[in-house]
């Protein structure tokens, strides 16, 4: 099993000055080189008892239904050539639609949701496949900079299949206004590889009536891998 690393535009750069705090907590020293025959080819497996009937909808973990756009969220994860990475698990966090994590360090003003705690866990299926159900996340202001604000996404982790294949990124939403303006974002310089985080509205993935649908895929590792995006 082959995995080419990414190009240095490729990847969120170590030390990037807009981003204020990757200048303190950015890597200095040069990177250090994992065995690669241990890392493409230690297999990670996760046991399915650790899912709760309810991981998969995160509009279902309060008494009832949260504030918010609902929305689907489907996609396949597959390596370098396209091949499933099967019962991998994933895990997503996200803020609710004000702009608000459930966490006692979020304490700006928008107002925390009751019905909405923000995180959900499953593992792909036989062809990489995913899909779960939550509620749009909202833009929210951050103190990087004057007048900062983050893009709406959503945190992915990944553990793939092997322990070369971890990633924790970020999913985008197609046509955000505040692209231009986010140090995270742009920390990646390679354009195509920005528009890897971005999903695609998806009508055939909309549930009538219920939620919008978006589509994200990912590719762990390899040609057009889906960059960091923390």
């Amino acid at each position: 099993m082959h995995f080419p690393t990414l190009s240095p535009g490729e990847r969120p750069n170590d030390n990037h000055p807009p981003y204020k705090s990757t200048t303190l907590r950015g890597p200095r020293a040069e990177r250090v080189i994992v065995r690669h025959d241990f890392a493409a080819t230690s297999g990670v497996a996760v046991e399915r008892s650790i899912l709760s009937a309810n991981d998969i909808d995160l509009t279902k973990h309060g008494a009832s239904e949260p504030l918010g756009q609902a929305i689907t969220v489907s996609g396949r994860v597959v390596d370098e050539d396209g091949k499933p990475v099967r019962d991998s698990l994933v895990e997503v966090w996200q803020c609710n639609a004000a702009g608000r994590y459930a966490h006692a360090k979020d304490d700006h003003d928008a107002p925390l949701d009751p019905n909405f705690f923000g995180f959900g866990k499953f593992l792909t299926d036989s062809d990489g496949r995913y899909r779960f159900k939550t509620i749009k996340p909202g833009a929210y202001p951050w103190g990087n900079h004057p007048n900062a604000w983050r893009p709406a996404h959503i945190h992915f982790s990944l553990f793939g299949n092997v322990y070369a294949q971890r990633l924790v990124t970020q999913m985008y939403f197609p046509d955000d206004p505040l692209f231009p303006f986010d140090p995270i974002f742009n920390g990646i310089s390679d354009g195509a590889a920005r528009n890897r985080l971005i999903s695609r509205f998806s009508l055939d993935e909309t549930v009538s009536g219920t939620s919008l649908g978006f589509v994200f895929d990912i590719v762990l590792r390899g040609r057009n891998a889906t960059p960091s995006g923390v």
